[in-house]
């Protein structure tokens, strides 16, 4: 019988490059003819939504639409009103940071958005898009895991187990979701909608039967005019749940799923006289990383007593480590204003980019937090006040490990009058991907040659020695052509674990 390598396959994804852009994107708006003339701006408020992604020779491109809300004061009336408008936008990769062909998950947000007067009838809109890229590619992961050879060969190998998390399905999916968002009784019915925003999160996932079930909540923010002309704000949570193909994926592997809001359609119900219940339509888009966990057995060195043994090996490049994990960090903030407020309207948190640093053995995320008041002064006058809030949290994490986040603020900000100003109270959930990667080396091919028995004259039948400070018995063995076994059974030892570092060994050369 010859000498054979047992090879082994298995399907897996590579991440296979990340790129971050940054641009400007500005507008010029018209105030429609049926809309008043523009007396002041009082903020300006955006949402992103993604229409389309595209992998093409390794250039990642992707458009997409940042719907802003302009809220102003009108002149010559009271109370507020909005401007609505849409900034179309498209982000190309240059060169080719990306797989040629594959997956591309992408995400886009507002690091700066901001509208300021031209004149009473022309609003002059900027905005910074940040767009994270990331592609995928399907790469086998192809290994050996084993030789076969006759006993008369004398072939002795070694086999490594090694821990590898495989990402193994990559999946995606565009639904719609409706349904009914009903104002509280205590809140008057809405007559307008000034502005609206929704977030979208994952709390639960399940693999059954080749389909993962995810359910989440879809957070809705609104800030409407009632009737008589007053501006009133609501939040509501809307809980989903949405089934998503993946064929031949383990029932105990875990998945992630990215959310992303790709519109939204928000109208009062016109078959309700008092304005309280608001019809709901968001259009979204799934994605599904499922990962497994799997021991890998990898042959790593092999050689004969008996004949020369040539082979050629590879690197390995496996995850060993993978975890996703959410901490919140609770916020109490106070905004000082320097006026007497009436009331809070609404309060808006953006969270920024989160940086990653190392102190000691843990990983330490921070982000700011931009916090946004709007409130009524005593006389009525909308007014804005902002802060930006420093948000950290620690993480226990291998040191080895490669660590990207993200920070959101999804539950409804909490708010109070105080002496000093506007009271704050909001959640942050910091949204980590911790991953380490090891490469080990693995025998691809190799030729035993049985012409050529091993030259063993002149060499000692017997040596005595203590093991390396890096050495194995493995080691020893391959160098004085034997085996683990002689030098166990000639130091009368049960297992490779007994050996010492200073334990004096017997290493007798192997007979045929």
């Amino acid at each position: 019988m010859e000498l054979e390598l047992k090879k082994a396959s298995l399907d897996a994804y590579e991440a296979a490059g990340e790129l971050t852009l940054t641009q400007e994107e500005t507008a010029e708006t018209i105030v429609p003819d049926y809309c008043p003339d523009i007396a002041r701006i009082i903020e300006t408020t955006g949402q992103v939504y993604l229409h389309s992604r595209e992998l093409r020779d390794g250039r990642g491109s992707i458009s997409g639409t940042v719907r802003v809300s302009v809220l102003y004061t009108p002149e010559g009336e009271a109370g507020i009103r909005t401007l609505e408008l849409n900034i179309p936008f498209t982000a190309e990769a240059e060169g080719r940071g990306l797989p040629e062909s594959g997956i591309l998950l992408a995400e886009t947000e507002t690091e700066l958005l901001e509208a300021r007067l031209l004149n009473p009838r022309k609003v002059f809109t900027h905005c910074r898009l940040v767009t994270r890229m990331a592609g995928y590619r399907r790469e086998p992961l192809c290994f050996t895991d084993d030789a076969e050879a006759g006993e008369e060969l004398q072939v002795e190998k070694k086999l490594d187990t090694q821990h590898a998390v495989l990402l193994t399905h990559i999946s995606e999916k565009d639904f719609t979701f409706s349904d009914q968002m009903n104002l509280s009784s205590g809140r008057e019915g809405a007559a307008e909608l000034l502005s609206h925003r929704a977030d979208a999160a994952v709390t639960e996932t399940k693999i059954v039967g080749g389909k993962l079930l995810f359910k989440g909540i879809f957070q809705v923010d609104l800030l409407y005019r009632t009737a008589d002309g007053r501006c009133q704000a609501a939040s509501g949570e809307l809980p989903f749940s949405q089934l998503l193909e993946l064929e031949g994926a383990a029932e105990g592997a875990e998945a992630c799923v990215l959310l992303q809001i790709t519109g939204a359609d928000l109208q009062i119900d016109g078959g309700d006289e008092e304005g309280r219940e608001i019809a709901v339509t968001l259009y979204a888009h799934a994605a599904a990383l499922v990962r497994r966990s799997q021991e890998l057995t990898l042959l790593s060195d092999l050689y004969s007593t008996a004949y020369d043994l040539t082979y050629e090996a590879r690197p390995l490049e496996l995850t060993a480590f993978h975890q996703s994990l959410t901490r919140r960090q609770n916020v109490r903030e106070t905004l000082e204003i320097g006026v007497v407020a009436e009331s809070v309207l609404a309060v808006t948190v953006t969270c920024g980019a989160v940086s990653v640093t190392r102190e000691g053995e843990a990983a330490v995320l921070r982000t700011g937090a931009s916090v946004r008041a709007l409130y009524l002064d005593e006389g009525g006058v909308p007014l804005v006040a902002e802060r930006c809030v420093d948000v950290s949290c620690q993480l226990d994490l291998p040191e080895s490990c490669h660590v990207t986040a993200q920070a959101v603020c999804r539950a409804e900000v909490q708010s109070s009058l105080t002496d000093r100003g506007i009271e704050v109270r909001f959640p942050v959930d910091f949204q980590a991907e911790a991953e380490s990667r090891v490469k080990r080396v693995c025998v691809s091919a190799a030729k035993l040659d049985t012409d050529a028995p091993r030259e063993t004259a002149g060499a000692p039948s017997l040596v005595l020695r203590c093991l390396g400070k890096q050495e194995t018995a493995w080691d020893l063995a391959k160098r004085y052509n034997t085996t683990i076994g002689v030098i166990l059974a000639a130091n009368q030892l049960e297992a490779e674990g007994d050996i010492s570092r200073d334990q004096l060994l017997l290493i007798p050369r192997k007979r045929a």
